[in-house]
């Protein structure tokens, strides 16, 4: 039997009839770190080596779990011999999502369907590589063949966002829309703060001496992405910060950093929550989204961080107190009547059902599933994370609200990772149906199914 056939994951007939609505559905991109230049500069892939290794330190991760030579991950090595070094380690990744992963996206862009190995290596190589010469990889071709309808980026205050308004002038067959990250803001003890602050000062041509300034900043910029078709913000966090402040003391903890003073743990939290109420309200007014990914702990390894700089393969998840400060931080927003609609994201399978409870006590009618349980992400898209995802949101809440899968990636080539969700997705209800645990009605299925694979994120963000 062919590896991946066309019932990977689905073992029932109900799993089976849902998944064939939820792949006849387009793909809506909603967050993801594709870079907006690449997508306008539409160059042609070089190779294999380009489109699989270039950016990706989910199979950098795993290589060097192998013990492949840094040489051969991130150095200097040929791209064939990169490729080579990549295949080798296959064998080893059983039960790792990337061997799925990179079957898939043979068989869906190159139509190679041989287990990729060492033994293999050189003819994939040489295959993939004739059919990317004779073109139709361009970043433009391969969103379009994967049936994308739009594409989500993350992108800076300070960002020019130059290459999204000349795409839009293009006339593509789909969207590239930004989403506001203002992470460099919230970390005022970090090196880079005062040169990024900078940056925002040219983006808003004038010099940002106070906390009110930084806040008047940072909506300026606010207005400037919803003028490019923003929708969303994104905020990447340990945890959601939680600590009372007064305006004084704001005013005197941002001038000290200005003097080069690096703020307290308390006063990090302060600026922190005040400056994500300024922000998460003028969220509401827009009627934008806003998703919070929690509990990433970033570039745990000094030495590489030293030689190759953040988001290379050194991170993992971390254990930070989730549930009082992010009820904190919500009721704070909600009881003003400025929470807006809102997507919790968990890197810590522990807080599952942290997250599942929380929803619902801010839910509203304002839309169906305003508060969202983000997919699994980073180190639980795997089988087992979106499995357990699903089921504690449907223990916990309403499944058929759920927006669906992101691909969170850098590769042009990830888009399978959204067949792999809605497969997963599909055989987890189906095998609910064959246990008697879910009614078997062939409408009311396809529906949940189309819904949770793009009809839901396409009402939630107010995609046209």
């Amino acid at each position: 039997m062919r590896y991946l056939n066309e019932d990977f994951l689905l073992t029932t007939p109900a799993a089976r009839e849902m998944f064939a609505a939820a792949n006849a559905q387009p793909i809506f991109d909603w967050h993801c770190h594709l870079p907006p230049r690449e997508i306008y500069e539409n160059a042609p892939a070089q190779d294999i080596a380009q489109l699989w290794l270039g950016a990706d330190h989910y199979k950098w991760r795993a290589m060097r779990s192998c013990g492949v030579p840094e040489e051969k991950i991130t150095g200097n090595a040929s791209g064939k011999e990169k490729f080579t070094a990549f295949a080798s380690c296959m064998p080893k990744l059983a039960g790792n999502p990337l061997h799925h992963w990179a079957h898939l996206e043979l068989q869906r862009y190159f139509s190679r369907f041989a287990v990729l190995d060492s033994s293999s290596a050189e003819e994939t190589w040489t295959a993939c590589n004739k059919q990317i010469s004779n073109g139709g990889f361009t970043p433009h071709e391969l969103i379009i063949k994967s049936n994308v309808c739009a594409v989500v980026t993350t992108d800076d205050p300070a960002d020019s966002l130059e290459y999204h308004a000349a795409l839009a002038k293009q006339n593509l067959p789909f969207k590239v829309l930004p989403a506001y990250r203002p992470d460099k803001a919230l970390y005022l003890d970090q090196a880079g703060f005062l040169p990024w602050l900078a940056q925002l000062e040219q983006a808003v041509g004038q010099p940002i001496k106070s906390f009110a300034a930084l806040c008047a900043a940072l909506l300026e910029r606010v207005a400037f992405f919803a003028r490019h078709g923003c929708r969303a913000s994104d905020h990447g966090l340990p945890y959601v910060p939680y600590a009372d402040s007064t305006p004084d003391e704001l005013e005197r903890i941002f001038a000290a950093r200005l003097a080069g003073e690096i703020p307290t743990p308390l006063q990090l939290e302060q600026h922190q929550t005040a400056l994500m109420q300024v922000l998460v309200a003028e969220y509401a007014a827009r009627g934008w989204a806003m998703e919070l990914h929690m509990s990433p702990m970033r570039a745990n390894n000094t030495r590489m961080l030293r030689q190759l700089g953040p988001d290379t393969g050194f991170d993992s998840i971390g254990d930070w107190p989730v549930a009082q400060p992010l009820s904190r931080f919500l009721d704070s927003m909600d009881v003003q009547g400025k929470l807006p609609r809102t997507i919790l994201f968990n890197l810590n399978p522990r807080d599952n059902y942290i997250l599942g409870t929380m929803l619902g006590n801010f839910q509203s009618d304002e839309i169906p599933g305003k508060m969202q349980f983000g997919p699994a992400w980073w180190f639980l898209d795997s089988i087992d994370g979106m499995r357990e995802q699903a089921k504690a949101l449907g223990n916990l809440g309403a499944l058929g609200t759920f927006i669906g899968m992101t691909t969170d990636s850098r590769s042009f080539l990830s888009y399978p990772r959204h067949e792999y969700f809605r497969r997963i997705f599909c055989g987890l209800v189906g095998e609910w149906v064959e246990q008697g645990l879910f009614p078997y009605d062939k409408t009311a299925l396809a529906k949940l199914a189309e819904d949770v694979a793009f009809g839901n994120a396409k009402n939630y963000f107010g995609l046209e």
